[in-house]
């Protein structure tokens, strides 16, 4: 056991067993959503990853502990405890001073390593902001990615970020972007950005073989870009609309660092009556379903290779 890491029972059972395990971030809970709706979302990502027959194991930082797999109790607690926003960096303070944190990408990612978890389902990546020539503002999931071997199952960069500066920083990296049935990257609110991914997968199967390849050869973590089911899609002329407002807004109060991405978030449910947050727990149940059949067929592929094929 490493220390400063408490798996959940459940999860560690499933991990010893050979059996399938989705991790799941917990900034979305308790920073990404409005109050209402956190602790219902929550039950409902998890039932997505049930359902597609595999653990769910949401991280956090509770009581020491970096813990993998959280019960009833320690959701409510995420959601509605006042957690700290972690990222990587923030974790050894966090587990010493023994504050409630949830976990962003980067962290997620790090922890589901240590844990032994391989596939990470979340929302949007993040990435290069928007001006970033002038402040550097670059989020930490994309050097986290490049030495981390997990397979983030996300919708895309955020739209919010620079799309096309972060696409050139994972390829700097080396950190491949699979585009599950699709050949440009999508925009987090967005099925489209215009911007092509790495390569193209079809379906769960090759994304696993893909991946369970990429692992073997020594490499870090990979993106599983997976739109937004087309339904709950934004219209493109209301979301730059209100993301022209956002960033103007941003800028006029000065909010800075991983402040930004929230107050942006907020400002897009309440801008769009609602649409935006239908998409984003949407497109995150999407995902975390994609993450799960991935899951599934990486344990099925463990038992086969060095270079396991996709079946048929």
């Amino acid at each position: 056991m490493v220390a400063g890491l408490r798996i959940a029972p459940e999860v560690a059972g499933a991990l010893a067993a050979g059996r399938p395990v989705v991790a799941l971030e917990s900034t979305l809970l308790a920073h990404g959503l409005p109050a209402a709706t956190r602790r219902r979302t929550a039950d409902e990502i998890e039932n997505a990853v049930r359902a597609g027959g595999a653990v769910p194991a949401t991280v956090a930082v509770l009581d020491g502990s970096c813990a993998v797999g959280l019960s009833a109790a320690e959701l409510d607690q995420v959601c509605f405890g006042g957690a700290v926003k972690l990222s990587r960096r923030d974790l050894g303070a966090a587990v010493a001073s023994g504050v409630l944190g949830a976990t962003t990408v980067a962290s997620t990612a790090a922890v589901a390593a240590l844990a032994g978890i391989a596939v990470f389902a979340t929302g949007g990546l993040g990435g290069v902001h928007r001006g970033a020539g002038e402040s550097w503002d670059e989020s930490s999931d994309l050097g986290v990615l490049a030495t981390t071997p997990v397979l983030v199952v996300c919708s895309g960069v955020k739209s919010i970020l620079d799309a096309a500066a972060t696409l050139e920083r994972l390829e700097t990296l080396s950190v491949p972007v699979l585009g599950h049935r699709v050949d440009t990257l999508p925009a987090f609110y967005l099925r489209d950005s215009g911007l092509p991914v790495s390569w193209r997968v079809e379906s769960a199967a090759e994304a696993a073989a893909a991946f369970a390849a990429h692992r073997v050869l020594g490499a870090g973590g990979a993106v599983l870009a997976n739109p937004v089911p087309a339904a709950d899609e934004l219209d493109p002329e209301t979301h730059d609309r209100v993301l022209a407002a956002g960033l103007a807004m941003v800028a006029d109060r000065g909010i800075r660092g991983k402040d930004v991405t929230p107050a942006l978030l907020a400002h897009f449910h309440a801008a769009t009556a609602g649409a935006s947050l239908r998409a984003n727990v949407s497109l995150v149940l999407s995902n975390a379903a994609l993450a799960a059949s991935v899951a599934t067929e990486l344990c099925r592929l463990s038992r086969h290779g060095p270079f396991p094929r996709a079946a048929g």
